[in-house]
């Protein structure tokens, strides 16, 4: 303490060096506008805080408060693919072999690898958009299966860096960013910009005349695939050579496009669940419902049942179908995982894809799904046990009001898994019950 009662008297004596280590964003203030000056500099200071490394915002709906499922299409090619070479695809298969041999109980399935998208121009259908009902009941069969979600632990020789640059101010910027290229009335992005037009309707769009206002461009890629690029200590290295060869970090990579819901019950509260410590990936953690669509599933529905070969020439002769999938699963894991009835689901309103950066960047198309059930109904049914009940320990509600608050200051979001908090920035940002 002597030693700094010292050095605080010879900064006294030396003002000169004092002033110098002074914020510079308030050295051009007058006296008088001091106390607005620390004012700015501390809620600049603070904005910065409130970016959470672990995740960031992709795209959102906010102009639409959200799209409907009418609003929404799918482009298939094998383009979409992620680039590979022999050395990558050994690599790959090293990878899956160890881990099979430590956990046998994996099996490898085919995901949707998120390429890139596409928005029409607000232009264009801005005088499009019609009200929906607050609670249009969910239109998908229960009879759709889902192959369960297999998740796993980073290796630690992963680095956690950011693709685009890790927790910068850019995630929580939210506009058409310079270099968006707009071509024939479409806005073109690829799945590195981060954000798009954020002006507000009031309404989820809903108007089968004008068409899809989002257009996701979709691939193929598999479990296997997954953790021998995104999960794969070398994952670092194939986001430079995917910068370096095809102008894209994200080209070599699996990139599989998962789904999560922030459900809201009939007496306003969102659903979370605490994962369980037997998972492999964020045990412990409060998350949201969520999974993955499968291409298994689209093919089965168009008779390609009992059939392990994935067919994309199918999918694209039916691409609508692969949409109707993107928003079923999301309302298939609320009833595996929760065990809420998907007659009691209203219509899942798409908010976004939110981009996890613990596993370099992995997107998930984010949805809000209203409950005709009370929170204390979900709560019931949710000790009765669903399909996945060992997923998870336990239920926890938030209210709305809580939710649209949450941020890097509150304990609670210390507690969220990348999943959880992406969701919740995206509803923030959309709010797609009109509040």
């Amino acid at each position: 303490m002597f030693w700094l009662v010292l050095l605080e008297l010879y900064f006294l004596s030396r003002p000169e060096i004092y002033l110098d280590l002074q914020p510079k964003a308030c050295s051009h203030i007058d006296a008088k506008h001091s106390e607005d000056a620390v004012k700015l500099f501390s809620q600049e200071g603070g904005d910065e805080d409130m970016t959470d490394p672990e995740v960031s915002v992709l795209l959102h709906c906010a102009a639409w408060r959200g799209l409907l499922e009418s609003r929404v299409q799918v482009e298939l090619s094998e383009r979409y693919n992620r680039q590979t070479d022999d050395a990558v695809e050994h690599h790959i298969e090293e990878v899956w072999r160890e881990r099979v041999s430590r956990e046998p109980w994996l099996f490898n399935g085919a995901k949707f690898r998120l390429h890139s998208f596409c928005f029409t121009s607000l232009k264009s259908t801005s005088s499009t958009c019609c009200t929906s009902p607050k609670h249009l009941p969910c239109t998908h069969s229960c009879e759709v299966h889902h192959q369960e979600d297999q998740e796993d632990k980073l290796p630690n020789c992963q680095r956690r860096e950011g693709l685009w640059g890790s927790g910068d101010a850019a995630q929580k910027s939210l506009d058409l960013r310079p270099g968006t290229e707009n071509v024939e009335g479409v806005i073109h992005q690829s799945v590195g910009t981060l954000d798009q037009a954020s002006s507000h309707s009031s309404k989820n769009t809903d108007d089968p005349e004008s068409g899809p206002l989002l257009t996701l461009r979709l691939g193929l890629t598999c479990y296997k695939d997954y953790l021998g690029t995104n999960w794969s200590c070398r994952v670092a290295g194939l986001r430079q050579r995917g910068e370096a060869e095809f102008n894209d970090p994200m080209v070599m990579l699996s990139q599989p496009l998962g789904v999560g819901a922030i459900l809201c019950t009939n007496d306003g509260q969102v659903v979370m669940i605490r994962r369980s410590q037997r998972v492999a990936e964020a045990g412990g953690l409060l998350d949201i419902p969520g999974g993955h669509p499968e291409p298994k599933a689209v093919c089965e529905s168009l008779g390609q049942a009992g059939c392990e070969e994935i067919s994309m020439a199918m999918m694209q002769r039916r691409p609508e179908a692969v949409v109707s999938e993107l928003f079923a699963s999301v309302c298939a894991e609320i009833r595996d995982e929760v065990n809420v009835p998907l007659s009691c689901l209203g219509q899942p309103v798409l908010m976004g894809v939110a981009l996890n950066h613990t596993s370099a960047e992995r997107p998930s198309a984010e949805f809000y799904v209203s409950c005709s059930l009370t929170s204390e109904d979900v709560r019931q049914l949710y000790w009765k046990g669903g399909a996945e009940a060992h997923e998870s320990t336990d239920i926890i509600f938030l209210s709305r009001a809580e939710v649209l608050q949450l941020d890097r200051s509150c304990p609670l979001w210390s507690e969220l898994c990348p999943s959880a908090k992406g969701a919740v920035l995206l509803y923030q940002t959309v709010k797609p019950d009109g509040d």
